[in-house]
């Protein structure tokens, strides 16, 4: 059984990071937080919100990135994440397959370094023959 989820108000957290409850509240007007609510409308930040917010608060405290910039940042992480996942995905699916695809590559053929396909003599054997047939009709 999963545990309850803690969450904070933001008074709590505005306490906490030494921050004014106005610039909690412009973060989540400006998309860079979003915490969920109870049932009586009062903001609930989860521990995620709050390692969101601190790396907000290390952009602009820290490294004095504006707003938008942090926006740009959070955007470019989670498309980051997003492939990495994917890679992940990726290679899990190569790992799981890996046999079957060497299969594939295992036996080079002659031609696969030619610049013209080669046939091979059984194909000539057949086409001739057949020609042979169709040529005996007429």
């Amino acid at each position: 059984m999963r545990g309850k989820i803690r969450t904070y108000t933001i008074s709590a957290v505005a306490a906490q990071y030494d921050v004014h409850p106005q610039t909690l509240r412009l973060y989540e007007r400006e998309g860079l937080l979003k915490p969920s609510r109870s049932e009586g409308n009062t903001r609930l930040y989860t521990d995620a919100d709050l390692e969101r917010l601190e790396l907000v608060l290390s952009l602009t405290r820290d490294l004095g990135v504006n707003l938008a910039g942090v926006e740009i940042i959070l955007n470019m992480r989670a498309k980051m994440d997003a492939m990495q996942q994917e890679f992940e995905r990726f290679f899990s699916y190569l790992r799981e397959h890996a046999g079957e695809l060497a299969n594939l590559t295992d036996a080079p053929t002659p031609e696969s370094g030619a610049l013209v396909r080669v046939m091979r003599t059984s194909k000539l054997q057949h086409r001739s023959s057949s020609s042979d047939a169709r040529n005996s009709r007429s």
